[in-house]
């Protein structure tokens, strides 16, 4: 449980980030069920910040119960969490149950103020280690071509992009080889 007091300093009773030692902190853990909300509110705002849609009864059903969808199935769900207590980024690793060699790279995504800083790294190679764990060959993931920065953090990565069906808000299938 995090403690946050107004601070009397400034309008609104926060910091800004760029002032706030304590902000800038963070630190990657796992998924509590308390994050639910955080984790659909950064997901549906980095979408529509990309003019891109949610789908709440498809490819975003996953959000309504991450435990069943993710952790229930050997998966993992990660969050960024920074030094106020506030929920900043997110990451899932989904095990394909009809594939055990598969695994699915899903909603990795940071708050705007927080890109850039390395955490998206932080966050693929937490999640890459959890699908060698997890004995899964192969680390997929969709994504769409405005995420350029997200794109360039897998290629530089070795993800290469394949050929296949996307879901309908992605146009781009990459690949990672666990070898």
């Amino acid at each position: 449980m995090s403690i946050r007091r107004p601070d009397p300093r400034h309008p609104g009773g926060e910091t800004p980030l760029d002032e706030d030692p304590l902000a800038s902190a963070f630190w990657i853990r796992a998924f509590r069920r308390e994050d639910a909300a955080a984790v659909r509110e950064i997901v549906f705002g980095v979408l529509a910040e990309f003019g891109l849609p949610p789908d709440h009864a498809g490819t975003d059903v996953d959000l309504t119960d991450v435990e069943l969808h993710y952790l229930a199935r050997g998966g993992g769900f990660w969050v960024v969490e920074d030094g106020r207590g506030r929920v900043v980024g997110t990451c899932g690793l989904w095990l394909d149950p009809e594939d055990p060699a598969r695994s699915e790279l899903r909603k990795m995504y940071l708050l705007p103020e927080w890109r850039g800083r390395g955490l998206g790294g932080q966050l693929l190679e937490i999640a890459l280690k959890h699908a060698r764990s997890a004995g899964r060959a192969r680390v997929e993931l969709e994504t769409n071509r405005a995420m350029t920065a997200a794109i360039g953090l897998y290629e530089s990565r070795g993800f290469r992009e394949i050929e296949g069906e996307t879901c309908g808000r992605c146009d781009r299938l990459f690949a990672l080889d666990l070898k």
